[in-house]
């Protein structure tokens, strides 16, 4: 059994056949932690437009809910539900702008980076998804090793961005709960702002850093060795033996029906040794007289030999004959510097009939 190639061995760039196929199967290249950088974008926006509005609405509603719980007459289940719902729409009705900014960001993360597409080879089963060996290759490989780096770096920024934000606000959490208690959401509400913003700070170096390795490491595995890119080529453009062959085919098959033509013609012009051309020139149908076969070699002398079995005039002119075959082909009308001695030859030919 051939095993995979070597990853030494792939020195070849990505083709656009291979990056078309691996687009095709739903291999794109893919960052989670930009992903997670929008969402993180998105939390803040919500934490600064949108937190402290719902925060205070939130503490309203509960507020006169349990101060009017005496008030509230639940003799049946239909009413605990109706005060439920009502509940639960208030409550949605408040934290669903938070949901919303979380949801579009989110989904802006992937949208940046790939065209949404269903691609069912994605989820087809793969025993390499299960394999223990293949498990550890990627926790201990240079993947593995990128994804603890990436960790580290995040677990280092918040660890230190919570310690400095507690550090800088260890008097007003004291004056809060040794004071007004009614201060400490504000001031934890502020502290929560400000490690948010951290965050997103620390993300966008990670979250970009980590795109550009994306990309950097998705077009590395695509690489391929040599043969493969040979492999490839013939693949696409064929053997080229095979075309050759074909080409020789076409090529015989053309000079056969070209060979065919020569009957038809009206007459012959001869390079005594090389050249032949066949001219045909039917007045009501031609503006000027039309190559309808040409050769040289064995081809001309296989015209010759068709010319004199139908009995087609046959003209020794070097210089015209060479001029018609190197400067007509096949199908194609004379150009005006051939009438003259062209039309000398047809009207011989007309007198001879």
């Amino acid at each position: 059994m051939s095993e995979k190639p070597d990853e030494d061995s792939k020195t070849e760039d990505a083709t656009e056949k291979r990056i078309q196929d691996a687009f095709d199967k739903g291999n794109t290249p893919s960052s989670r932690e930009l992903t997670i950088l929008t969402s993180t974008l998105g939390m803040c926006f919500a934490i600064i437009f949108f937190a402290v509005d719902t925060s205070r609405s939130l503490a309203w509603t509960f507020s006169v809910l349990f101060s009017n719980a005496h008030k509230y007459v639940l003799e049946q289940e239909s009413e605990a539900h109706w005060h439920l719902v009502k509940l639960t729409a208030s409550v949605g009705s408040y934290i669903a702008p938070i949901l919303g900014v979380l949801l579009i960001a989110g989904l802006a993360g992937s949208l940046f980076q790939n065209v949404p597409a269903l691609k069912l080879d994605r989820i087809k089963p793969k025993a390499s998804r299960i394999s223990l060996k293949e498990g550890f290759k990627r926790m201990l490989g240079k993947q593995g090793a990128v994804e603890f780096a990436k960790t580290m770096f995040k677990f280092a920024t918040v660890a230190t961005g919570v310690a400095v934000v507690i550090k800088a606000d260890m008097d007003h959490i004291f004056l809060s709960i040794l004071g007004d208690p009614n201060q400490l959401p504000g001031h934890i509400l502020d502290m929560s702002t400000r490690l948010v913003i951290v965050a997103c700070c620390a993300m966008v170096v990670l979250g970009l850093a980590d795109f550009a390795w994306s990309r950097y490491q998705w077009r590395h595995n695509l690489k391929m060795t040599r043969q493969e890119v040979k492999d490839e080529q013939k693949q696409t453009d064929g053997d080229p033996l095979i075309k050759v062959r074909q080409l020789s085919l076409a090529r015989s098959r053309q000079r056969h029906r070209m060979i065919e033509t020569v009957p038809t013609a009206t007459l012959i012009i001869n390079n005594p040794t090389h050249y032949s051309v066949a001219l045909k020139y039917e007045p009501e149908e031609d503006a000027a007289p039309v190559v309808v076969a040409k050769g040289k070699d064995l081809i001309a002398l296989r015209m010759r030999e068709l010319a004199e079995e139908h009995d087609i005039p046959m003209f020794e002119n070097k210089p015209l004959a060479q001029g018609l075959y190197a400067g007509v082909d096949v199908g194609q009308m004379i150009p005006m510097e051939f009438y003259k001695p062209v039309a000398e030859l047809i009207s011989y030919v007309n007198q001879l009939r």
